[in-house]
């Protein structure tokens, strides 16, 4: 780790210093080498004026939570008075798939409904909302074994939620292979050459859709009303139009998990993406994460060059952070209003996967921002 800090250029190295030390050093450090602006290095100014439009009395305070994968190592006590102690109002707990069931036996729960009940007391005392159950796994995965586990799992997800009255389920749409052959997931972005025309067609005609509607039914006989897709590299519904394009297939309870961190390196305006699916009716829940673009690497290897581990950061042009650490307060006091202007009703969830604040640090960090933007928007 030492030697590949030391590998980092100037920019970089003043960059991680900085940013490692407060919030002040957090403005957006994707502006290029001469002052020009990369395509995102423009959102803060109009992300500034577009929140000094906010009107305090007419906005809704929004719950600000924490999804709990990232204290895998504490047990539910132990999580819930550290989300106590912070303050945070809602948690967003994994029931399954890649988030695992670290805090939620779920299979305890779903057998014996006093259990259930006492479990989610426990929130509930700490004056803490369990606001989602979250499965992200790949259903339609071309290994019927992996996706059989993940279906079960988002079946159970489904049948918990309906037992501890949460309205939200959050996942990903997975991805299929591209042919009735293939034993791994083909991810298929571009439709030429033909071939890949015909398996991304196929992929969704096939797999996809017909997964969705089926889950989606189960869904409603269930009461669960909102599935929040999070839009991610690597599964089909990785982008607002994609996300449209599956809701408009299978149904209204198909919605998204607007993580914004999968879509400021795809290049999206993130107050725009908000108020777009917004008005679709379409927000269902919000992970609160940033991602930081280092412009110098950006000009020579594109952004498909994403890295989640600290070692990887010289070659890297973008990773995660915390709330603040990529892209400045302005522009995450924009974030929390547009969600505020849509109506939308979930929390905003900070997962953290920041590889220079990791864990409770990066929480720690993430609260603090989003606490001052949200006050600062309610005039308190």
């Amino acid at each position: 780790m030492k030697s590949s800090r030391k590998s980092i250029g100037v920019d970089r190295r003043e960059f991680l210093a900085a940013t490692g030390t407060g919030l002040l050093a957090a403005s957006m450090p994707n502006v290029a080498k001469g002052g020009t602006s990369s395509a995102l290095g423009a959102l803060s100014n109009s992300a500034t004026e577009f929140a000094a439009q906010a009107s305090p009395g007419s906005l809704r305070k929004i719950p600000i939570g924490v999804f709990d994968p990232v204290y895998e190592k504490l047990s539910l006590d132990e999580m819930l008075d550290r989300v106590s102690a912070l303050g945070l109002e809602a948690m967003e707990i994994g029931t399954g798939g890649y988030p695992g069931t670290g805090h939620c036996p779920i299979d305890e729960l779903l057998a014996d409904a006093g259990k259930a009940k006492a479990w989610k007391k426990k929130f509930e005392d700490r004056g803490i909302h369990v606001a989602t159950l979250s499965c992200h796994g790949n259903p339609v995965h071309p290994d019927e074994k992996h996706a059989a586990h993940d279906r079960e799992s988002f079946r159970k997800t489904v049948l918990l939620a309906e037992r501890l009255d949460v309205p939200v389920i959050v996942g990903f749409s997975g991805c299929p292979g591209g042919t009735p052959t293939d034993t791994q997931p083909n991810w298929i972005t571009y439709r030429w050459p033909p071939e890949y025309a015909e398996m991304q067609d196929w992929q969704w005609k096939e797999k996809v859709v017909p997964y969705w509607k089926e889950a989606a039914k189960f869904a409603r006989e269930h009461g669960v009303h909102r599935i929040a897709l999070e839009m991610h590299p690597n599964f089909v519904v990785y982008n607002p139009r994609t996300l449209m394009k599956l809701r408009e297939a299978v149904g209204e309870e198909i919605g998204a998990n607007c993580d914004l961190s999968h879509l400021f390196w795809q290049g999206c305006d993130p107050v725009e993406v908000i108020h777009f699916l917004g008005k679709q009716k379409a927000v269902f829940h919000a992970h609160m994460k940033d991602t930081v673009l280092f412009p110098e690497n950006v000009e020579k290897y594109g952004v498909l060059n994403f890295a989640s581990q600290l070692a990887d950061l010289p070659q890297a042009s973008e990773t995660f952070r915390a709330v603040g650490y990529g892209h400045g307060a302005s522009l995450w006091k924009s974030v929390v209003k547009a969600y505020m202007d849509i109506g939308y009703e979930g929390i905003l969830s900070i997962e953290n996967e920041d590889p220079i604040l990791p864990g409770a640090v990066g929480v720690e960090r993430a609260a603090w921002v989003l606490k001052n933007v949200r006050s600062e928007l309610l005039g308190s």
